[in-house]
Order: structure tokens, then C-alpha cells, then sequence
């Protein structure tokens, strides 16, 4: 991603703290309400709802990623410097899961960036990291937990995939499992500013691209045969879709079979993109766009494009989007299919319900100061949880605000 203060001819630090930074924020939509429409969340959705942010645990140095394993009451929180820690009955422990340390590189917008469980993970004890290496490459690489419930097996490691990076930022970094079983890997455009090497639009590359490989196929990997560019030598095998520029979390919403995509730009638009889970082939963009508008030249071919659901203005609004979740849980009914979202400089949190392909319901809610906003993600129950910079590292839940 990138820090406030990125230009068309540098590239910055995501993770620099920058001071006396102030962006007033848009104008936002009444609270949410239950328009006449064929939307399936339409029913649970009041014309009410107050939420608050509730503090879980602090003291995880740059938390830059929560999941946890389907079934298990337990949270995993990633500190970008290479550690994966557990957060059990609210209380953080005092061992990590896994320390990476001594490998990962963390310079500028490096890290380990993310980690995904093997949906079989409770039979076979597998899951994955997303990191750069020593040398600021991107690897995924596969661990399994010992004996030990809350501590992984650091000799465990298997390579899985290696994506050289030209530059130290734009890393992407995110992976998971779709409904589909297969493992999807969001990687940013390599870096720069510009995208000076054409990545975007480079099929032929696996940098700037949602990548999607089967884990349980092949050793380390085999390509699922509906890839769109299986058989075709245009582009890589492992490509599901193609021109992003650093997608900075991404999320599959299984009951309205959605994917969503959260895309950092450049120097004008922030973009959520929402498209069909089975959807492959599709071509985001960049850089021949940066959200809704054409990038650098007054017009543009936008033939074959996805257009975004939603942007905002960089600079008035914010400075890089953070993507999150729809949300599944049980405790905020009233929430229920509505997507969260949030922004790295300004801190808000806001949503919005798809419906007809149309982001609608848009509001921006009033949870309090929560610092600088980094990442957000679910639970095995589908409660969603905030990661701000605050307070040395701080863990958020969404919660009723009963006042």
C-alpha cells in the first residue's frame, strides 16, 4: 500500500506514521434501511442499528491480519515483523504461533502480510503464510501446527510459490481459500509509482494479479483447469483475474457469492470492486484506470473493465483503502450482508449492501477514535474485528452499541 504522502514519482512507505495529517470526510447516506428489493439480506435489515468498538486486546506490535481456523473460538493475529500470535478467551499469549522473524524482511511495505487455514485444517493441521523474504520477495510457503494446539512447528515449512518483487512496495500479500477450496493469492503490481513496468496489464506476469491454485492437486500445486488462461499462452496458468494495483484485502462472501476487492490507488481514487465468485477472466483495470476514471490520459478504452462499486477521493476522503468483510455473524443482526470497510489515514469505518450490483445503504458510523485503521477480519462465528495502530497494537470488535 501506500502512506499519505505518495506522489506520481516516488513510492512511499505503507506503514510510516505521519503527523499533522487531517482529511475532512464525504458526506454519507442515512442509516440503513429495507428498500423493495430482490436483495436476500433485505429481511434482516432494520431501519436502526448503533455500533461501538470494543477493545479485545492490545500490545501486538503492527497487527496487520486476524483469522481464525472454521470451528475454533481462538484468534490469530499477524504482526508484520513475522510473527503470528493467539489471542485466546480475549487474552493475548505469551508465545506465538509462529515466529518467522528471522526470515521475513519488513523494510518500507514488506512483511509477513497474511495467513489462510486449510479448510481440512482441523484433520490435517496445515495453513499458509504470505511473506517477503530476506531478499523482499513474495513467498507462500505451507506450516503445520505440532503437537501443541497453540504453537506451530517452525521446521514444518514447504515453498509453495516465490514471486520475485522489482520494487518494496505494492506487495499485495493477501491470501485465503475460496468456497471453491482453492487458494487465491492477491499480489500488487510489484511496486513504483506508475506502474512503470506495465504489470497491470502484463498477463504474462504474476505480479499485478488474483492468482488461484489448487494446494491439494499437486505437489507443491497444480493449476485448476478453469483458469482462464489454461491452454492459452498469453497468460500465466495461475492468473483468475489480472489488473490490480495493490489489493489490500480481499473477501469471499459465500451466501450472496460475491468476491470483493479492496484496490489501493494511485494519487486520485480509492476502489472496492465486487464481482461473481465464478467470474474468471476479468481485468480490474490498471493502469489503464484508477477507479472510475481513465488513468493519466483524458479517455481510455474501458471495454472489458470492472468498474468499481464504490471509490473515494484521495486526499478529501482518505489515502488508502482497507477492505474488509461482509457481514455474517449473529450478535448484530441488523448488519447482516452489509460490506465494512475503512481507510488507513482517516480511521472511519464505513458500509454499504450490494444490491443489483449497486453499492447501496451507504453509512458511515460513529464507533469512536480508533487510530489508524490497518486491517479488519472475521472470526469463525463471522464477528468482524478492527487492527489499528493504537495503543502499541490494538484488536477491535464490532459490537451493539447499546447506548
Amino acid at each position: 500500500m501506500k502512506s499519505p504522502s505518495q506522489s506520481s514519482t516516488g513510492a512511499r512507505p505503507f506503514f510510516l506514521l505521519l503527523a499533522g495529517l487531517f482529511f475532512g470526510l464525504g458526506a454519507c447516506s442515512d442509516d440503513p434501511t429495507n428498500p423493495d428489493t430482490d436483495d436476500p439480506d433485505d429481511d434482516v435489515v432494520p431501519t436502526k442499528v448503533s455500533l461501538a468498538a470494543e477493545l479485545v486486546v492490545s500490545g501486538i506490535p503492527n497487527p496487520v491480519f486476524l483469522t481464525s481456523p472454521a470451528g475454533d473460538d481462538r484468534l490469530f493475529v499477524i504482526e508484520r515483523e513475522g510473527r503470528i500470535r493467539v489471542v485466546k478467551d480475549d487474552a493475548l499469549l505469551a508465545v506465538p504461533f509462529l515466529d518467522l522473524s528471522d526470515i521475513v524482511s519488513t523494510g518500507n511495505e514488506r512483511g509477513l502480510l497474511s495467513m489462510a487455514f486449510h479448510p481440512g485444517y482441523a484433520s490435517n493441521g496445515h495453513f499458509y503464510v504470505n511473506f517477503t523474504d530476506e531478499d523482499g520477495d513474495t513467498r507462500v510457503v505451507r506450516y503445520t501446527v505440532s503437537a501443541a494446539a497453540d504453537v506451530a512447528a517452525p521446521s514444518s515449512g514447504t515453498l509453495i510459490l516465490q514471486v520475485d518483487q522489482p520494487f518494496a512496495n505494492h506487495n499485495g500479500g493477501h491470501i485465503l481459500f475460496g468456497p471453491d477450496g482453492m487458494l487465491y493469492i492477491a499480489m500488487g503490481d510489484g511496486g513504483g509509482a506508475n506502474d512503470p513496468d506495465d504489470e497491470g496489464q502484463n498477463t504474462g506476469s504474476l505480479l499485478g494479479a488474483l492468482l488461484r491454485i489448487d494446494v491439494d492437486g499437486g505437489s507443491p500445486y497444480a493449476i485448476p483447469a478453469t483458469n482462464p488462461f489454461v491452454g492459452d499462452a498469453t497468460g500465466r496458468p495461475e492468473i483468475w483475474a489480472w489488473g490490480l494495483r495493490n489489493p489490500w484485502r480481499i473477501s469471499f462472501d459465500t451466501p450472496s457469492g460475491m468476491l470483493y476487492v479492496a484496490d489501493v490507488g494511485q494519487n486520485r481514487w480509492e476502489e472496492v470492486n465486487a464481482v461473481p465468485t465464478s467470474e474468471a477472466g476479468l481485468n480490474y483495470g490498471w493502469s489503464v484506470m484508477e477507479g472510475p476514471e481513465c488513468f493519466g490520459t483524458e479517455t481510455c478504452d474501458k471495454t472489458g473493465l470492472v468498474l468499481p462499486v464504490l471509490s473515494y477521493r484521495i486526499g478529501t476522503e482518505g489515502c488508502a483503502v482497507i477492505g474488509g468483510h461482509v457481514y455474517r455473524g449473529s450478535a448484530i443482526p441488523g448488519i447482516v450482508g452489509h460490506y465494512f470497510y475503512s481507510d488507513f489515514c482517516t480511521g472511519w469505518l464505513r458500509s454499504f449492501r450490494l444490491s443489483g450490483g449497486a453499492a447501496v445503504d451507504k453509512k458511515e458510523w460513529p464507533v469512536g477514535d480508533l487510530g489508524r485503521i490497518v486491517s479488519m477480519g472475521v472470526d469463525s462465528d463471522g464477528e468482524l474485528y478492527l487492527l489499528s495502530q493504537s495503543g502499541s497494537g490494538s484488536v477491535y470488535r464490532l459490537v451493539n452499541d447499546p447506548d
